[in-house]
């Protein structure tokens, strides 16, 4: 990806203070470009759904500025912001509204005026976009959790918006859904659409992001690739963050001096090489190296 694009999102926020005073963020220049995945990472109270919630106009920056797809965000247009930039929140409950998954998902496009017909084919397409087409019938709150969150992304996907913002899309899943979860996210993003998430888990982080944005104290501290931040002790130490198992192993077996492995594929054929090539240098019988 070339940073000669311009970006989808662009936020200048040197100061979010909540009501009660808590300071929530200060000093975040945060970019969202065309074709990327984005991982915030950073331990709890780090900032991270606050900022993420800066990206469609639902927080305001006490002083900054939001810019989506080259258009300043007031007061006056955050429908604009909403639109583009669509969000699932942690707890789906808080986006289904409907008594069926097929109405929930049709909810933003009735809004915007789209007829029933054509809103119900675009609902049918975003859930078959989720692999979610037999939920249709079923009522939202009775779902599990996988569910609820492939059926809020639908509901964000029926909008065709340029960014997708998950926050801790994995939270409370066990590892089959958070599996179906991570095929859907990096599925819409071979689809063209930019993902922006947080979440808890770097093992996740290394396997789905293109940039790896660290936050700490409500700012962002640092960013990214993967193998980048991964196997930066300073900056992961000021995060209080551990860097992922693959990383660790590495280390410990004395390969992540040049190959740098952040995720298990990556350990595993590294260690496969390292294997093949040990079996080559074994000498023979005869006293000759294996070819």
């Amino acid at each position: 990806m070339s940073r000669d694009d311009s970006p989808l999102v662009d936020l200048q926020c040197e100061a979010h203070t909540y009501p009660d005073g808590t300071v929530g963020m200060h000093d975040v220049d945060f970019s969202v470009y065309p074709d990327e995945v984005v991982a915030l990472v950073g331990g709890n109270g780090a900032g991270k759904s606050t900022l993420l919630e800066h990206l469609n106009g639902t927080l305001v920056p006490d002083d900054g500025e939001l810019v989506v797809d080259s258009t300043p965000i007031t007061k006056d247009n955050t429908a604009h912001a909403r639109r583009e930039v669509g969000f699932v929140f942690q707890d789906a409950d808080t986006q289904l509204v409907a008594p069926t998954v097929l109405d929930d998902v049709m909810f933003g496009l009735q809004n915007y005026g789209v007829p029933g017909e054509e809103a119900r084919a675009r609902a049918r397409e975003a859930l078959a976009t989720v692999d979610a087409s037999h939920l249709e019938d079923r009522i939202p709150h009775y779902l599990s959790g996988g569910e609820k969150r492939l059926v809020g992304l639908a509901g964000v996907l029926v909008l065709e918006p340029s960014v997708v913002v998950l926050d801790e899309p994995l939270a409370g899943l066990d590892p089959e859904r958070s599996q179906l979860v991570a095929d859907r996210i990096e599925q819409i993003h071979e689809d063209g659409i930019s993902v922006v998430l947080s979440t808890h888990d770097l093992e996740f982080a290394a396997e789905v992001a293109d940039r790896v944005c660290v936050m700490a104290d409500g700012n962002v501290v640092g960013s990214g690739t993967p193998r980048a931040v991964f196997y930066d002790d300073a900056l992961l130490s000021e995060a209080n963050l551990h860097p992922p198992s693959a990383v660790r192993v590495a280390r410990e077996a004395g390969l992540g001096t040049t190959a740098q492995p952040v995720t298990e594929a990556d350990l595993v054929s590294l260690l496969t090489e390292a294997s093949n090539l040990e079996t080559t240098q074994t000498p023979s019988p005869d006293g000759r190296g294996h070819n």
